[in-house]
């Protein structure tokens, strides 16, 4: 008897998709966007509403607004997580997600999962304080504690799917080009 796993994931529009786009990569191409409004000091709102995809301008349901800021402890009004943050808040939860989708494909239950995403940050960089530390995290480290109907090996290959699919993590560890420009 084979037992049906429900993470909540619909893998057959996702397997559908798939299909769809090998035959309309142009389909596939995808902007996505977010708004800052500087609000004073280094406190910024950020906005996420509107993304291009499948060749038109979509749109979220509901536009999602984000505080981002750095703690007292930089002399700052702690209104939000530091961008920095923002960065580690995306890998936990692309990795998660694609932790159920992969699961899901694959039959196995969940009951639970967790990452920890943990960033090692030497802020002498971004305070110029040495010219020759990265501004930008060390060493990042994730940590799963999944709880499933599956073997170790099983739910080891489930992450390591996930990781192999993910966008925040491949944009992480590979090179992508940045251009920042005035209007």
């Amino acid at each position: 008897m084979t037992t049906v796993a429900d993470n909540g994931v619909n893998v057959q529009a996702l397997l559908d998709a798939r299909d769809a786009l090998k035959t309309a990569p142009e389909a596939a191409q995808f902007t996505w966007r977010a708004s800052a409004t500087w609000q004073g000091g280094v406190h910024s709102q950020i906005k996420v509403q509107s993304f291009f995809g499948l060749g038109q301008e979509q749109s979220h349901l509901e536009e999602s607004t984000f505080e981002a800021d750095h703690p007292e402890v930089f002399a700052a009004t702690d209104k939000g997580i530091t961008p920095i943050e923002y960065l580690i808040v995306g890998l936990a939860s692309c990795l998660s997600a694609g932790v159920a989708s992969v699961a899901q494909n694959r039959g196995i239950q969940l009951r639970s999962v967790e990452a920890t995403v943990e960033g090692e940050h030497d802020i002498r960089g971004i305070l110029g304080a040495d010219s020759d530390v990265r501004n930008g995290f060390n060493d990042v480290k994730v940590t799963f504690h999944i709880d499933a109907d599956a073997s170790r090996e099983d739910i080891e290959a489930l992450v390591a799917q996930s990781q192999k699919r993910s966008a925040v993590f491949d944009a992480l560890t590979n090179p992508t080009n940045v251009t920042v420009e005035v209007a």
